[in-house]
């Protein structure tokens, strides 16, 4: 027998209930046609309304709907006859009202934290194209940040270069070269670890990029990252790139969407609404930002092959 939840007035979670039970409290006027609904199967709760031929059966969405308006009529003139009332020591003009539990997420056991979190509904995993977006978005604005750290540390030991050359001091010159190498090498990598791992293990849990396109990290049970762990999934990345690019490619073609960083770590990368009380708010999609990025994207790339072929061109041109 189909189990079904239900939303009560104070957008509360009820249930479950069978489906003639779910139909005594419509026709009973305890629940409203644009009351939310929900069985195992379904995606997403719908109002009543809308699944009315499935709970009573073929031909009784007459009937539904005027139950909602003999309700909708008392309802209103119960409304208007009623007298608010005050609980003691409360001041109803700066009290703010108590959150209400959300109905939205299918049920399921709810585990609540700092993060938001909320278990259960479906879960919208971030697909390859919308990732590519999001790095794009990231290599750009820490790339920045990289290059200008770059320069500032590169300036320093190419003055000990030189004048270490100058002096004839080997010593200085070693010390100059590792320099350059810790400014060429250690500093971008130290930068984007941090980055990466902290924006991860953030609230948002997301960088600037994943932000931008409406996705974020957490581990395989949707809750937020650490950020050693953040640290280490930046490695596999890292390793996932010296592999051809195959372990950031996995993520096209795997069941949930994974990397080879993912895999590794026990991180999914989500719609920013999954694990949350607004599961319904996730999209499909691809989104507006993403599409304009990877178009930008696709036309730099564009241009950079154009480049190439004609600095072939030329090239030829000249030897011949």
């Amino acid at each position: 027998m189909t189990q079904w939840y239900y939303s009560d007035e104070e957008r509360n979670r009820q249930g479950p209930i069978d489906a003639s039970t779910l139909a005594g409290l419509h026709a009973s006027g305890r629940l409203a046609a644009d009351a939310l609904v929900w069985r195992e199967g379904m995606s997403q709760w719908q109002p009543w309304r809308t699944m009315a031929d499935e709970i009573l059966g073929p031909g009784a969405t007459a009937a539904a709907t005027e139950t909602e308006t003999a309700t909708a009529t008392a309802t209103a003139a119960t409304a208007a006859t009623a007298t608010p009332t005050v609980s003691d020591g409360m001041d109803p003009y700066n009290s703010a009202p108590a959150p209400l539990a959300s109905p939205y997420a299918p049920p399921a056991s709810t585990l609540t934290d700092l993060g938001g979190y909320q278990g259960g509904g479906e879960v919208v995993y971030a697909g390859f194209w919308k990732r590519v977006a999001a790095y794009m978005i990231d290599s750009f604005a820490v790339g920045v940040v990289s290059w200008i750290v770059q320069m500032v540390v590169m300036a320093m030991f190419f003055g000990v270069s030189a004048s270490a050359m100058t002096g004839g001091s080997a010593g200085l010159l070693a010390g100059g070269m590792m320099g350059i190498l810790i400014g060429m090498v250690i500093v971008p990598l130290a930068l984007q670890a941090v980055y990466f791992a902290a924006f991860h293990a953030s609230s948002r849990q997301a960088t600037l990029g994943k932000m931008a396109v409406g996705i974020k990290v957490t581990d395989d049970d949707g809750h937020r990252i650490s950020f050693a762990r953040g640290v280490g999934r930046y490695f596999g990345v890292v390793l996932g790139s010296l592999l051809l690019y195959v372990g950031l490619i996995m993520a096209a073609f795997t069941d949930r969407k994974r990397a080879l960083h993912d895999i590794m770590c026990s991180t999914l990368v989500v719609d920013q609404w999954a694990f949350t009380d607004h599961p319904e708010r996730q999209r499909h999609e691809l989104g507006t930002v993403a599409t304009v990025i990877l178009v930008i994207g696709g036309l730099l790339v564009l241009a950079y092959v154009a480049l190439l072929v004609l600095i072939g061109f030329m090239a030829a041109m000249g030897n011949s």
